[in-house]
């Protein structure tokens, strides 16, 4: 095949891997943070609210959706201290008859925002953590309501249901050993840090982690090392049998057993470290309030005021999205660490002549080629929903990785 058609196929892969690995990669994220990156609803006919979630795991926060397809702006009634909707707890009898009980909290454990007013075509997220302890601490069936006296008609009474129910197998291992010892790790290492910065916990919580996993790491990273000198060989074998690529992968592994090279070692960091970015992200979501954290806090930490962690840093709101620096800043750094664990040079049979007469280069996109340009605009795009607490665990995790992978370039064959 000629190289020009070796280049557009190659063009073509990338592409097709690009939306395979983002269709793929946004079902994973709304399946496991359906308020980030969930489908949206569709336009309702006037005034609605709906749960956010229908099946709500004992320790997580009920919210409603309350939202206004109309023209004008709606304004709600006055309700602190109480919830911005009314509570109730319903007991579906043997005969499937319902018994509404109305549930009462005239104050939750954290300030109370007045919801005044929910503007025309927006939808508003109202969040029942303050009150998650005082009115949700039996599982079942639940409703929240709200009564619209400006609105005639039966959309003046507006409802929405939802279950409290007990956390399965997997959330409660994965409770038990990654969101609780993160959560109270943060805190004891907060107690050591000015007025308690949740940033500067979770800086010094990252070099934990990578030094915990500097072994691993450098075992992988040697063995990239080892694959990157390889290339030439493996070059010469897709030389040596290019109509039988059944031959030259069983070549290709007898290659590297003997180099002692595991092609899944690298992989191994890369995944220890995704649960803790998973329950770093439930932690800031849920946890960064001592008051709603009851269920997440060891008997130490118990006694903690509210507003005990800072959630600023630098200017940061950590508990927000960085819609520009952090997003750019993260693109940027895992761009130059998949360049150095990819860098290889041009080889003269990637050179192209165009009819012309000149030449250019155009570098056959290989799985590398790919990886080392998507995977940085994946993790940018994926930092403009995430707080700004997860996109610094990522920056200050992937800075270390490139003086680690400096360090290892540096070493002698």
């Amino acid at each position: 095949m000629p190289d020009a058609a070796k280049s557009k196929v190659s063009i073509l892969e990338f592409v097709a891997t690009f939306i395979i690995l983002y269709v793929v990669t946004n079902y994973a994220l709304a399946y496991l943070f359906p308020q980030q990156f969930g489908k949206k609803d569709a336009a309702f006919a006037v005034v609605t609210i709906s749960a956010q979630s229908k099946k709500v795991t004992v320790g997580n926060d009920p919210t409603i959706l309350l939202r206004n397809d109309t023209d004008k702006d709606l304004h709600l009634p006055k309700r602190c201290p109480q919830p911005p909707l009314d509570i109730s707890y319903i007991e579906v009898k043997s005969d499937g008859t319902e018994v509404l009980s109305d549930l009462m909290a005239n104050q939750g454990v954290l300030p109370c925002t007045e919801l005044a007013m929910v503007k025309a075509h927006a939808t508003e997220t109202v969040s029942l953590a303050s009150w998650k302890y005082a009115l949700f601490d039996r599982n079942g069936l639940y409703e929240a309501s709200l009564d619209l006296p400006e609105m005639s008609g039966s959309g003046s009474h507006l409802t929405a249901r939802f279950s409290i129910v007990e956390p399965g197998f997997f959330t409660k291992v994965f409770r038990t050993f990654v969101t609780k010892p993160l959560f109270n790790g943060l805190l004891f290492i907060a107690s050591f840090m000015p007025r308690h910065n949740l940033g500067l916990a979770i800086i010094v919580l990252t070099l934990v982690v990578k030094l915990l996993l500097l072994v691993p790491n450098q075992h992988a990273l040697e063995g990239q090392k080892k694959i990157q000198e390889l290339q030439p060989r493996l070059d010469e074998l897709k030389k040596k049998y290019p109509g039988d690529p059944k031959r030259a992968q069983e070549e290709t592994m007898k290659l590297w057993k003997e180099m002692k090279i595991n092609p899944l070692q690298s992989c191994l960091p890369m995944l220890l470290q995704f649960p803790i970015l998973i329950g770093l992200f439930y932690v800031i979501k849920d946890g960064v309030s001592i008051e709603t954290a009851r269920h997440m806090i060891y008997p130490l930490y118990s006694q903690l005021p509210q507003g005990y962690l800072a959630t600023v840093l630098f200017g940061f709101d950590l508990l927000k999205p960085s819609y520009v620096v952090f997003p750019v800043l993260l693109v940027v750094l895992q761009f130059i660490q998949m360049k150095m664990m990819m860098k290889k040079k041009k080889k003269p049979e990637e050179i192209i002549v165009q009819p012309a007469g000149k030449k250019s280069w155009v570098p056959e996109l290989d799985q590398q080629t790919v990886m080392m340009y998507i995977l940085p605009f994946m993790i940018g795009f994926f930092a403009l929903k995430f707080p700004v607490a997860v996109s610094l665990y990522w920056g200050v995790s992937t800075l270390f990785g490139i003086g680690q992978q400096w360090f290892v370039m540096k070493k002698k064959a």
